[in-house]
C-alpha cells in the first residue's frame, strides 16, 4: 500500500523512553512516536509531555493536532496499541492528512484508498474542507491542476475502509449505472454488543427516512428502499461480538441499522443506540470490494485488514 506524499513535514527529536518511529526526510514542527504498550491517548500523551498542564496537553486533542497511524484523532480515551504510530503537529492534522491518504490501488480509472474512520467520503453542510473528495482532488490536481476525481460510492464519515474514486466522467457514469450488476462483494468487519442470536442470518427490510432524518425498516414490500445484509459470527467473547457483514444492497446506514434493530448495536454508533464505546470509534469497517469492469470486462479486487483494535478487543475479553 503506498501513500500520498507529504512535502510538507519534518520530525523533532524523540523523547527518551518511547521508540521513535524511523525518520523520514521533509519532515517539519512534527513529534512522531511509537505504541510499546496499551494505552489510552491521552494518559499516553501526558507521559511523552510531563513539563506540560493536563489542560495543554487536552488542547493538542482538540485542536485536530494527533492522528494514530494517520487517522486524525480527538477522543481522550481512545485505545492504542502496540505497533501504534502517534504524530503531534503544530498545525491541525485535517489540513495535513489530504497529502497523506494510504493508496490501495490507482490507474488512469481509478483511485481506490483505505479511508480511516472520522473522515467524511464528501463535503458535508458542517465541514467543506477536510473530506477524502477534497484530499483526492489535492492529490490529482498536484499532477496537472485540470484533473479532477469523481464520486462513486460512499462509507459514513466513522466507517473505515476500501473506498473508490473515478478519475474521469466516462468511468463513473459505467461504475454508478451498472452498480448493482457489476459489484460482486462488499464485505464489512463489524463489532457488535452482545451475541447475535444465530452464527449467521440474514436481514431483509424496506429502508425509509423519518423526521429526524434517521433510517429504520419496514418489513411491507415496497414501502422503503429494499435492504439486504448477510452476517455471520466471526467469534464473540460474550459482551461483544465480531461479525463478517456482506450487503447486497448499499443503503444509508444499512448496517447500523439492521444490526441495531436485531439488540445488537454497532460500538460507538451513537446515531442509532449508546451502546458501549471500548475502542474510540465506529465498530465498522469495509473490508473488501469486488467487481466486474464497465470498460474492460476485468474483475477487481481491493481489501484491506482487519483494525487490529476489533479482533484486540474480542480476544482481550475473550472467555477462557
Amino acid at each position: 500500500m503506498k501513500k500520498i506524499p507529504n512535502k510538507k513535514l519534518n520530525k523533532n527529536k524523540n523523547k527518551s523512553n518511547v521508540k521513535q518511529a524511523p525518520r523520514k526526510k521533509n519532515y517539519r514542527n512534527l513529534k512522531e512516536f511509537k505504541v510499546t504498550d496499551e494505552n489510552e491517548l491521552l494518559l499516553f500523551l501526558l507521559e511523552q509531555f510531563k513539563s506540560q498542564s493536563r489542560n495543554s496537553v487536552k488542547s493538542l486533542l482538540s485542536s485536530h493536532r494527533v492522528s494514530v497511524d494517520g487517522a486524525p484523532v480527538t477522543q481522550f480515551n481512545f485505545k492504542l496499541y502496540p505497533g501504534d504510530t502517534v504524530i503531534i503537529t503544530t498545525s491541525a492534522i485535517k489540513r495535513k492528512t489530504r497529502s497523506n491518504l494510504p493508496i490501495i490501488y490507482e490507474d488512469d480509472d481509478l483511485i481506490v484508498i483505505n479511508k480511516p474512520s472520522g473522515l467524511l467520503s464528501i463535503a458535508s453542510d458542517n465541514e467543506k474542507s477536510s473530506t477524502a473528495y477534497r484530499m483526492l482532488s489535492d492529490y490529482v490536481q498536484q499532477k496537472d491542476k485540470h484533473n479532477r476525481i469523481f464520486v462513486v460510492h460512499r462509507l459514513d464519515e466513522d466507517t473505515s475502509g476500501v473506498l473508490m474514486v473515478a478519475k474521469n466522467v466516462k468511468i463513473q457514469q459505467a461504475l454508478q449505472e451498472k452498480w448493482n450488476e457489476i459489484v460482486t462483494k462488499r464485505g464489512y468487519f463489524a463489532v457488535v454488543e452482545g451475541v447475535m442470536d444465530k452464527p449467521e442470518g440474514t436481514f431483509k427490510t424496506y429502508l425509509k427516512k423519518n423526521s429526524q432524518n434517521l433510517m429504520y425498516s419496514s418489513k411491507k414490500p415496497g414501502d422503503g428502499q429494499l435492504a439486504i445484509t448477510h452476517y455471520k459470527v466471526i467469534k464473540t467473547n460474550g459482551v461483544f461480538s465480531l461479525l463478517d457483514v456482506n450487503i447486497d444492497t448499499g443503503r444509508k446506514n444499512q448496517i447500523r441499522v439492521h444490526l441495531g434493530e436485531s439488540g445488537h448495536f454497532v460500538i460507538g454508533d451513537d446515531k442509532y443506540g449508546k451502546p458501549p464505546n471500548p475502542i474510540g470509534r465506529l465498530g465498522l469497517h469495509a473490508y473488501a470490494l469486488e467487481f466486474i469492469h464497465p470498460i474492460t470486462g476485468k474483475k477487481m479486487s481491493f481489501s484491506t485488514p482487519m483494525p487490529k483494535e476489533f479482533l484486540t478487543l474480542i480476544e482481550k475479553n475473550e472467555k477462557k
